[in-house]
């Protein structure tokens, strides 16, 4: 059985770029949740473990920044609708190696929040990066994806 190929939804009918209509749909709750991965070395979880990484407290720095970056996502990515979003929220686990990033997004609208949530993830993750760069410059950033999104 062969499946028709889903056709782009942000392509107008000559392949241009084209924002996608929501006006005709319902409202509804949405929310999403994203999650990533800055490596590091042991000694630099260490380092932040102890508070005395260089730059300070990193992880409230990089909170804030994903927050920020949530609600400018539409400036960012061009195609995105702007949302009024209710609840940005993100978070961080402390690994041997490594910090999960993880970001939940909440809004009431006619489209998902998926962006708002990798963009909130991608740029704490960044933020992290930069805010470690001086005392760890292996570090990498990756399994940037979304685990979870609801419509209610």
């Amino acid at each position: 059985m062969s499946h028709a190929p889903k056709a782009f939804s942000h392509l107008d009918a000559t392949g241009g770029a084209s924002m996608v209509d929501v006006g005709a749909k319902p409202d509804s709750h949405r929310t999403a949740v994203a999650e990533g991965r800055l490596t590091c070395s042991l000694k630099t979880i260490a380092q932040l473990r102890a508070r005395a990484l260089p730059k300070g407290d990193v992880l409230t720095v990089a909170q804030i920044a994903g927050i920020q970056a949530a609600k400018a996502t539409s400036a960012l990515i061009p195609l995105c609708h702007p949302l009024a979003l209710t609840s940005v929220d993100v978070g961080f686990t402390v690994e041997a190696d490594g910090i999960v990033v993880r970001a939940t997004v909440r809004a009431t609208g006619k489209t998902g929040v998926e962006m708002e949530a990798l963009t909130a993830v991608s740029v704490a993750a960044l933020t992290l990066y930069d805010m470690c760069k001086a005392v760890d410059q292996a570090m990498s950033i990756g399994g940037i994806r979304v685990v979870e999104k609801r419509k209610a």
